[in-house]
């Protein structure tokens, strides 16, 4: 037999004959499946939400409330922590800081925050600084660069 337009078939089993409801009294006949009379015999019957254990879900999932700001927020960086980490004299970069895996991403840009002391004169460039971590930075000698 040759290979033409119009014996051409599906390969076998890769097309299911769809399951034909309500036609007859056998199988799924008369009742279609769905049992005799009630709530879920009719059309759009049982709630959905309401299937047996998902409410309970429902009920222990929290309620979400406020909002999450668009904004984006730096990375924060302390300058006790520079102190820790850098040497007196160092060129401290975001890329530095991301480098010695004291922020998980730069991404927001870093800021460097007043908590803890710093002896150290580094020079701090491509950071935003806040006043107190300004004020001990230079106090130690060091410098901001923008």
């Amino acid at each position: 037999m040759t290979l033409e337009l119009h014996n051409l078939k599906p390969a076998a089993g890769s097309k299911k004959t769809k399951k034909r409801i309500g036609r007859g009294l056998a199988s799924t006949g008369t009742y279609s499946g769905r049992g005799v009379k009630g709530q879920r015999a009719r059309s759009g019957g049982r709630n959905k939400l309401q299937l047996r254990g998902l409410r309970a879900i429902m009920l222990k999932l929290p309620k979400n409330r406020g909002f999450k700001s668009l904004t984006k927020k730096p990375a924060v960086v302390n300058v006790g922590i520079l102190a820790k980490n850098f040497v007196d004299g160092s060129k401290i970069t975001p890329k530095l800081i991301l480098e010695k895996n004291l922020v998980k991403t730069i991404a927001n840009g870093v800021k460097i925050l007043g908590d803890g002391e710093i002896s150290q004169a580094v020079t701090i460039k491509g950071c935003t600084v806040s006043k107190t971590a300004e004020e001990k930075i230079k106090k130690a000698g060091g410098e901001i660069a923008v």
